[in-house]
């Protein structure tokens, strides 16, 4: 049978071992909801920072009391807490059950409730429902229920007190010990960030690379105004030689080998010298 609990009503447990399961509506504009639980000695205060379980201890040193993994069912999401209760130390006296949001507040959570089954086979159906509402909208951390000792056995009680302040200032309330950077994270407090230095500003041909530059040979000649001049023609390289035939040579013209070279005048023509008759001579005798 389930138990349908209204806040502040109790309801005594016959199993040792129990999920107490959130379990609520995401969308949008909804934030995440994360499941914790504070064990207390019979002074209200934990007995060591050991005693908080939450998303990042998700497991009590004894392995008694475990945060387990999110799941999603149909169109709702749960997160659970997992209690062995009737192995627990003796000086453990309570076992809050605790939900806290991530950026916004519980005015935001849709369909917020606490499911209460037992851990043991055949649980099924759950023993106890809580409807979990904030009652100022202004809430970042609940305590949704707790898991408490009467002489020999142990009872559920919906509680569904809200806290402004977030998990961390429900925390500290029961005695954990919270430094100063987990304090600074959860008020929105950052340290100034040191400036990213600039980065240098590159030239347009800096960011190209470099080809190689060839040397044409030759060079070409330089350009001369073509304004009423006449264009000297570009050199020939190598320059183009004479015609050795019926050209006197130059002194620094090297010897053609192979070909006798023409010899200079050495004096002027007989102007009475007169060329035999050419052709073959037939002289009778």
């Amino acid at each position: 049978m389930t138990h349908a609990m209204l806040k502040g009503s109790n309801v005594p447990l016959d199993a040792m071992a129990v999920r107490a399961v959130l379990r609520w509506t995401p969308g949008a504009d909804v934030p995440d909801v994360d499941a914790s639980a504070l064990l207390l000695a019979a002074d209200g205060r934990v007995r060591s920072d050991e005693d908080f379980v939450f998303y990042n201890q998700p497991r009590h040193p004894s392995g008694l009391v475990r945060r387990l993994p999110k799941k999603r069912v149909g169109e709702a999401l749960t997160d659970t807490i997992e209690a062995d209760l009737a192995a627990l130390d003796p000086s453990v006296d309570r076992v809050l059950v605790t939900a806290s949001s991530d950026g916004a507040s519980f005015g935001s959570v849709r369909d917020l409730r606490v499911l209460l089954y037992d851990a043991g086979p055949g649980g099924t159906e759950p023993l106890a429902v809580f409807d979990v509402r904030a009652e100022t909208g202004e809430e970042t951390a609940i305590i949704c229920g707790e898991l408490y000792r009467r002489a020999d056995t142990w009872k559920f009680r919906a509680v569904g007190q809200g806290y402004p302040t977030g998990l961390v200032g429900l925390a500290t309330e029961y005695g954990i010990s919270v430094d100063e950077a987990t304090e600074d994270a959860s008020s929105g407090a950052t340290a100034p960030a040191a400036p990213e230095p600039a980065r240098p500003a590159f030239p347009a041909h800096a960011q190209t690379s470099a080809q190689p530059q060839t040397q044409q040979y030759p060079p070409p000649p330089a350009a001369s105004p073509s304004y009423g001049y006449p264009q000297p023609a570009p050199p020939q390289y190598p320059p183009a030689q004479q015609p050795a035939y019926g050209y006197p040579q130059p002194a620094s013209a090297q010897p053609s080998y192979g070909y006798p070279q023409p010899a200079a005048a050495a004096f002027a023509p007989d102007p009475n010298f007169v060329l035999p008759p050419m052709g073959p001579q037939f002289i009778r005798q």
